[in-house]
């Protein structure tokens, strides 16, 4: 059904946490499983071309190291996976790799990166709303709310 998934993971505790889910479908589905990374780093007010490339081959090497583990743990775990670092605006990457590599799923987490993406427009909004294949949400959360203490009022004429 899914012999080709596709996970963006943009390096967050977060995004991860869609793994464990993946690896349960890859091995039900014989599915193999591509990790990607998108290396986005916008130039931002004065930023000088020395910095951005600076922060841009920091980033790749991040990726490599970061994408690398990912993917050996998968394949530890009896996942036929790979990973990929990808240069460019996430939303926009995905799809295209999604498409350019004939992906049956692509499988992400709501949320990523955090705050950030509350302002900016969320990825995985955007992915669903353009990619040509299905995409699988997964709603990870970063905290559990506190346990409801019961009140109780007293109302009047009772008891």
């Amino acid at each position: 059904m899914f012999n080709k998934i596709l996970v963006p993971l943009d390096g967050s505790e977060l995004a991860a946490k869609v793994l464990p889910k993946v690896v349960e479908m890859a091995k039900t589905f014989k599915s193999q499983v591509t990790l990607i990374h998108c290396c986005y780093t916008p130039a931002i007010g004065e930023t000088t071309p020395g910095t951005i490339k600076a922060a841009a081959a920091g980033e790749a090497k991040w990726c490599a190291g970061f994408m690398g583990k990912a993917a050996k743990d998968l394949k530890d775990q009896g996942v036929d996976a790979k990973a990929e670092c990808l240069e460019g605006v996430p939303a926009r990457e995905i799809i295209a790799y999604a498409d350019k590599h004939n992906m049956d799923l692509i499988a992400m987490a709501t949320h990523g990166t955090g705050e950030v993406a509350w302002v900016l427009g969320s990825t995985a909004e955007k992915v669903v709303t353009h990619a040509t294949v299905p995409v699988l949400l997964f709603r990870v959360i970063e905290f559990k709310p506190p346990l409801l203490k019961e009140v109780y009022f007293a109302t009047p004429g009772v008891g």
